[in-house]
């Protein structure tokens, strides 16, 4: 049985995937968060975002992730998806949907998930402004 789902895709992320792939008759929770294109930062109206990767070096460390999490906390599947190239507002860049037994492990590998993610893979964001752009997390 395949306990993980890692995709970075140009495509529109599709939560009911991430939804179905996770779901199991032995688990009693399923915690899924959804991040999405907001419109400001720092009081600064953004008007579209656009994601590059280092496709196989971030599958790789989002498959790290995956691993970590089955290993760290009593979960029994969890897919990462992350999106590529320009999102307007609303649109999603990235999923992350975990199921266990009971919902505490499901909250806190969901967000350990997400918060590593966002430090180690080599997945860039540009925000783009009225007067301008500028690269977001340009690390690691």
């Amino acid at each position: 049985m395949k306990r993980t789902s890692i995709k970075i895709r140009s495509k529109k992320l599709d939560v009911n995937e991430c939804r179905n792939f996770v779901t199991d008759a032995s688990c009693g929770g399923i915690s899924i968060f959804i991040g999405t294109v907001r419109n400001d930062t720092e009081g600064k109206e953004v008007y579209q975002l656009a994601f590059s990767s280092y496709k196989a070096m971030a599958i790789k460390e989002m498959e790290k992730i995956a691993s970590l999490a089955l290993e760290k906390f009593a979960i029994h599947k969890i897919a990462i998806h992350h999106a590529e190239g320009t999102l307007q507002i609303g649109e999603v860049p990235v999923i992350i949907a975990v199921s266990s037994k009971h919902r505490k492990a499901a909250f806190e590998a969901c967000e350990f998930a997400i918060d590593t993610l966002k430090e180690t893979v080599p997945i860039w964001k540009k925000e783009y402004f009225a007067d301008g752009e500028v690269w977001v997390n340009a690390h690691p």
